[in-house]
């Protein structure tokens, strides 16, 4: 039935596969928005509104001016999915084990979280050389066209230290945002198997066990939006206002101001993380992998608490 063994090297690494996919055909579908959104936030007075983005960018780059980034967006995230979605499988397994059989049941909230904040980690140092060719691309005119002029370019200015030195800002907005993702999701998944899916997951066709998948990917983007909105409106504000720290910036914008735009973030969050989640789930049908059902309470612990005959 299944094409290797839950765990095996074989796993992890069409696990890895599902993420490149996941991640990198996402992000790289959604160039023209980011390229808008990081424009508005370095440069508000030319970019007014999303509206006003795109015209601009088109009146000026043409059509194809929308696409700016897109290689460095496809790779960064594609690398980013490998480790992301490769590595948390490994840390589920590996927490797992060493919390044994009946505490990673009671504890399986913090394992998610455990899990994929360690895989968020080595995640985020996988995406920030990427991300960082593909900031100076969007957002500086005339700095450089294409990942292949960037690259050397940034490297010539300030060493490899050019790459990397965004990457503690990325796991700032990253590891809160993926914890949410992977923990909200597994337990979405069980909550809808337990008390909304009229049968148990073993009955229910491949199609319809998507459609679990693409349901609780959509809750958990929402619950993701929620959570990293405030900081990213921080950090749209510090992006445009040099010299301003994040928290005279959020004594300034107050309770409701870092809640502007929350809708049409969670509309994109949400999207794509139902999409991410939905292709990734759709690699392991296609590849046949190991895809362990909702967990349920060992047998062991039933009986400790009484709960068995």
């Amino acid at each position: 039935e299944y094409s290797c063994e839950y765990g095996s090297l074989k796993f992890y690494a069409l696990c890895g596969v599902g993420g490149v996919l996941s991640c990198g055909l996402t992000h790289t579908a959604v160039v023209p928005l980011d390229l808008v959104k990081c424009r508005m936030q370095v440069d508000p007075q030319k970019y007014k509104s999303i509206f006003n983005g795109f015209s601009v960018t088109v009146k000026e780059d043409g059509v194809r001016g929308l696409a700016k980034g897109w290689a460095p967006t496809f790779i960064g995230y594609s690398m980013q999915g490998l480790c992301k979605f490769g590595f948390y499988e490994v840390f589920k397994i590996l927490y797992g084990n060493m919390l044994g059989e009946e505490n990673a049941y009671l504890w399986r909230t913090s394992l998610y979280l455990a899990a994929s904040a360690s895989a968020e980690f080595f995640a985020d140092i996988a995406l920030a050389p990427m991300e960082a060719a593909k900031v100076r691309i969007q957002t500086q005119p005339g700095y450089a066209n294409t990942l292949r002029q960037a690259v050397p370019k940034m490297f010539g200015e300030e060493g490899i230290w050019a790459f990397y030195k965004g990457v503690a800002p990325l796991w700032m907005r990253q590891i809160p945002y993926t914890m949410m993702k992977f923990a909200c999701f597994e337990r979405t998944v069980e909550a809808l198997y337990k008390y909304v899916v009229p049968k148990p997951r073993s009955e229910c066709t491949k199609g319809e066990q998507l459609v679990v998948t693409f349901i609780a990917g959509y809750i958990a983007g929402v619950f993701c939006a929620i959570v990293s909105h405030p900081a990213d409106s921080v950090v749209s504000v510090l992006n445009k206002e040099k010299g301003s720290s994040a928290s005279q910036v959020l004594m300034r914008l107050g309770f409701k101001g870092v809640w502007k735009g929350l809708f049409a973030r969670i509309i994109m969050i949400g999207t794509l993380t139902a999409l991410q989640w939905f292709i990734y789930d759709s690699v392991k049908v296609y590849f046949r992998l190991p895809r362990p059902p909702p967990p349920e309470m060992p047998e062991s612990l039933k009986k400790k608490l009484g709960l068995t005959e």
